[in-house]
């Protein structure tokens, strides 16, 4: 049975939700989630999407950022979406269900490119959360090395990079992961980020070791 305490606070994380002006939106819009928002700040910010691209959503599940991207592709590009979660299908978007930390997954991913050079890489990847803060940066962090290994392996040379993260430990460590890694490398915590929220986004921009050339 649940506490009265923990019934007061789903009574009001549900008023919040149901009156959020993002979630109001989205559902006006038709996107799944507010947070097709925080993408649209973030591109509007750094001009990343563009018509023609080729982009990997990772952490896709609900959608709402594939859907965003293929909005403003307008039919052109290429996006493939990745999450371990069922992902409703998307119009234009191929999706893989599975773990990206597997090898087998990143295998199939690279085969479904077929050795396109990628434009634009998304990680909104979180882990599941235990509870005990240093386990759960640790598990971030890891996800998010393994979205800059990728993005190293397979964007172009003026690709871009967008990681979801948590401020606490190993955040610092991870901004200079992307310092080293990009030759533009920003933090950015859009408007439709709630304000309670620890998450920010780092944004890289021209990986300093490409693999790909034009």
């Amino acid at each position: 049975m649940k506490s009265s305490k923990s019934k007061k606070v789903n009574k009001a994380w549900l008023h919040e939700h149901i009156n959020d002006p993002y979630v109001k939106l989205a559902q006006k819009e038709g996107f799944r989630a507010r947070a097709a928002y925080k993408l649209k700040e973030i591109d509007e910010t750094f001009k990343l999407v563009k018509p023609g691209q080729v982009v990997v959503d990772l952490g896709a599940t609900p959608g709402a950022w594939s859907q965003y991207i293929r909005r403003k592709l307008g039919g052109t590009g290429t996006i493939v979406a990745l999450d371990m979660l069922d992902f409703e299908p998307v119009d234009g978007v191929t999706f893989l269900q599975g773990d990206f930390r597997d090898e087998e997954m990143l295998t199939r991913l690279e085969q479904v490119l077929g050795g396109q050079p990628v434009d634009l890489v998304l990680s909104d990847m979180a882990p599941n959360l235990s509870g005990i803060s240093s386990i759960d940066a640790a598990r971030q962090a890891d996800l998010v090395e393994l979205a800059v290994d990728f993005a190293m392996r397979h964007l172009r040379p003026e690709g871009a990079l967008v990681t979801k993260v948590f401020h606490g430990s190993g955040y610092d460590q991870l901004a200079a992961l992307f310092k080293s890694s990009f030759r533009i490398a920003k933090p950015y915590k859009p408007k439709a980020s709630r304000d309670k929220s620890s998450e920010t986004f780092l944004v890289g921009l021209g990986p300093k070791k490409a693999a790909v050339t034009e």
